[in-house]
C-alpha cells in the first residue's frame, strides 16, 4: 500500500511513521508512507496556500490550487484511456469534523485499498470545491475539533496499516480486536498466574480450548453490553449466549 499525506507540517509525520508498528510496516516493504508540504504547490510567489472567505467572516479558507496540485503530482493526469490497464484510483480522504465517523469497518474497508492520499487542513475550512470535485471521502474521528487534521490523518493511518498482511506479528490480532467482531474485546491474562491475591480465571489455565473460546465470547458480550450496549444491537447471538446474558443482566440487578 502507497500512503500519501499533504500537509503543512510533514514534520509532524516523521516520528510516527518511523517508529513501532508503522516503522516495521515500511521497512518490511509492506507500506510506503510520506508526508508532503502542499505549500510547495501554491502555484504564487508567496506561497500562500489560504484566503479569506467569500462574503465575509472569520478565519481563513485553505484554496484549492494548492491542494488540486498536490493530488495531480502525485496521480499523474486524469486521462488514462492511452494505457492498456488503467491504475486504480487513490481513495482521496478529507479529514473533516464533518465527514463521517471513523470505526474500524471504515478502517477494514480502506485496508483494501492499494493507494490512499490524505488531505490534511488547518485553518478555518477548505474552499468546497476539493469536496465537491477532488475527495472520494470525508472522515472524522470524532465529535470535537483540533487545530488541524495531521492527528486524526495519523489515526486513521495507524489504524488501516495494521490491518495489512504481514503488519502484526500476530495475524489473529487484528482479528480479535475490539469492533473487529462488533464486540468489546475479552479480558487478557498473563504471568503469574497469581498476583498479589489476584488469580488468572481457572478457565484459562485448564487448557480445554472450547471452554476457553466460550468464556472469552461471554466475557465480550458482557463487556459490551456493560460498557457499550449500543453495539448489541447489531451483532447475532445464538440462542444458549442470549439466555447466558439475560441471566447475567438479571444476577446483577438482583444483587
Amino acid at each position: 500500500m502507497k500512503v500519501d499525506v499533504l500537509t503543512l507540517f510533514p514534520e509532524m509525520f516523521h516520528g510516527v511513521f518511523e517508529t513501532s508498528i508503522l516503522g516495521k510496516a515500511q521497512t518490511k516493504g509492506i507500506v510506503s508512507l510520506n508526508a508532503i508540504n502542499f505549500r510547495e504547490f501554491s502555484g504564487n510567489k508567496h506561497n500562500q496556500v489560504d484566503d479569506t472567505p467569500y462574503g465575509g467572516g472569520g478565519g481563513m479558507v485553505l484554496k484549492p490550487e494548492p491542494i488540486f496540485n498536490a493530488v495531480e503530482s502525485i496521480t499523474g493526469p486524469e486521462d488514462n484511456e492511452s494505457l492498456a490497464e488503467p491504475a486504480k484510483k487513490p481513495r482521496i480522504i478529507l479529514m473533516c469534523p464533518q465527514g463521517e465517523t471513523f470505526t474500524q469497518k471504515k478502517a477494514e474497508e480502506l485496508s483494501k485499498e492499494d493507494h490512499l492520499i490524505f488531505i490534511c487542513g488547518h485553518y478555518e475550512g477548505y474552499d468546497e470545491r476539493i469536496r465537491e470535485h477532488l475527495v472520494t471521502d470525508e472522515i472524522s474521528t470524532g465529535d470535537y475539533v483540533l487545530t488541524g487534521g495531521e492527528l486524526p490523518a495519523m489515526v486513521v493511518i495507524d489504524s488501516v496499516v495494521r490491518l495489512l498482511p504481514g503488519v502484526l506479528g500476530n495475524e489473529t490480532s487484528a482479528i480479535t480486536d475490539s469492533f473487529s467482531t462488533g464486540l468489546l474485546e475479552y479480558p487478557h491474562y498473563t504471568r503469574p498466574a497469581e498476583f498479589r491475591g489476584h488469580k488468572v480465571p481457572d478457565v484459562l489455565l485448564s487448557g480445554h480450548h472450547i471452554n476457553i473460546d466460550t468464556w472469552r465470547r461471554q466475557q465480550s458480550l458482557w463487556r459490551t453490553y456493560t460498557r457499550r450496549p449500543d453495539l448489541l444491537e447489531h451483532v447475532e447471538m445464538t440462542k444458549k449466549e442470549k439466555i447466558w446474558l439475560d441471566q447475567q443482566i438479571r444476577d446483577t440487578e438482583q444483587k
